[in-house]
């Protein structure tokens, strides 16, 4: 019995040091704030370089493309060789390209970023090519980084005779770690003495619960929601010592999110996601299809032995035109997501039936949510 005790006392020595280090459990709707919310300032900014791919293997730009053979001249040029453009013309190793990145928050001179190629001639394809050396200019005209290197595509095109094979997009190409970051752009982060916590998708009521959850961290009602999107912290001494630990600790935040009711549809491929506050009014509901099937059969047609004729063959169309039967069900008041999807598969619609359905129930008033096509 003894024993026992002991094992029993063990047990909830390890269950109250567990607790006292895991602390009280999360929310599981909770969603850190980091993951709803940017701070203001920590974003990338876009650059743009136009380059030329060499070494590809005839899928090059072709005549139609003369601003290609003009640059393959001028970068000879610098390069000592004179040639006029004219003489390039009929070079189907190189394709002209506009070269795009995204310089991210806070980079350095030396840190490498990934970039994009896109063709903008004619070429077929750009497997094989080797991007020469590109400035990346930003909005302001300033050089901030220089790319080069060999293409990586994710695609193919496979052509000889009249057969053609083709996987993805090969005219547009990225060259991983291809550009290096020559000048950083210079901010100051507290400049303004706040630190602006803005959230992804603007809400009011979302923004009021960043507001509370913040001022429980840092105490005093010191944060201040000015708008649906935007809470400001105000940087005091003590804050503004640590400012980077206190971003983290904001960013670690559980927040959770309000959700607004939306039923998201892409009739392209029929696809239909729906929020869990989508909610249905009372309303008689029936659905159904029209079916119109046509079968051509060919037939031959023997005509009598002294009738004169020849044998012929003939088609023989048979058009059946059908309708399923629409049962009318009543789907009562303020369901909820589970019932309206069980309700809706009790009469057998498809995804294609279903975008009908939702756009009739918004037309009719019953839909309490937003309908977004994609």
């Amino acid at each position: 019995m003894e024993e026992s005790r002991k094992i029993l006392r063990s047990l909830l020595a390890a269950v109250l040091v567990f607790t006292t280090v895991c602390g009280t459990p999360r929310s599981v709707s909770a969603t850190r704030l980091k993951d709803l919310a940017d701070i203001e300032g920590v974003r990338g900014n876009q650059l743009i370089g136009y380059g030329l791919i060499i070494g590809l293997q005839g899928t090059g730009d072709k005549q139609g493309a003369l601003f290609t053979s003009q640059s393959m001249s001028n970068l000879l040029e610098r390069l000592g060789i004179r040639v006029s453009p004219e003489q390039l013309k009929k070079t189907a190793n190189v394709a002209a390209v506009v070269v795009t990145a995204d310089l991210p928050a806070f980079s350095r001179p030396g840190s490498k970023m990934d970039v994009t190629l896109s063709s903008i001639g004619d070429a077929t394809s750009l497997q094989g090519g080797v991007l020469v050396m590109t400035p990346l200019r930003g909005a302001d005209g300033k050089v901030y980084a220089v790319a080069q290197g060999p293409v990586s595509l994710g695609g193919f095109i496979v052509a000889d005779g009249g057969d053609k094979a083709q996987k993805n997009h090969p005219t547009v190409a990225r060259i991983a770690k291809g550009a290096t970051v020559e000048r950083s752009i210079p901010f100051d982060l507290f400049a303004a003495g706040t630190i602006r916590i803005v959230l992804r998708e603007p809400d009011f009521t979302t923004v009021t619960r960043v507001q509370s959850a913040v001022n429980k961290l840092v105490g005093h009602d010191r944060a201040k929601a000015v708008d649906s999107a935007s809470v400001v912290v105000p940087l005091d001494q003590q804050m503004g010592a640590s400012p980077i630990q206190m971003i983290a600790a904001l960013e670690d935040l559980q927040v959770e999110p309000d959700e607004a009711a939306r039923v998201v549809i892409n009739e392209r491929t029929g696809t239909i996601i729906m929020g869990e506050q989508v909610r249905v009014a009372t309303v008689a509901l029936a659905h159904g299809s029209l079916n119109i099937t046509i079968k051509t059969e060919e037939e031959v047609s023997q005509p009598n032995a002294l009738a004169g004729g020849r044998t012929e063959t003939v088609e023989n169309s048979e058009i059946q035109v059908g309708e399923e039967a629409g049962e009318l069900r009543v789907l009562q008041g303020s369901v909820s997501l589970g019932q309206v999807v069980k309700a809706l598969n009790g009469l057998g619609a498809t995804p294609r039936d279903l975008i009908a359905i939702f756009q009739a129930l918004q037309k009719a008033g019953a839909l309490r949510a937003e309908i977004v096509v994609m």
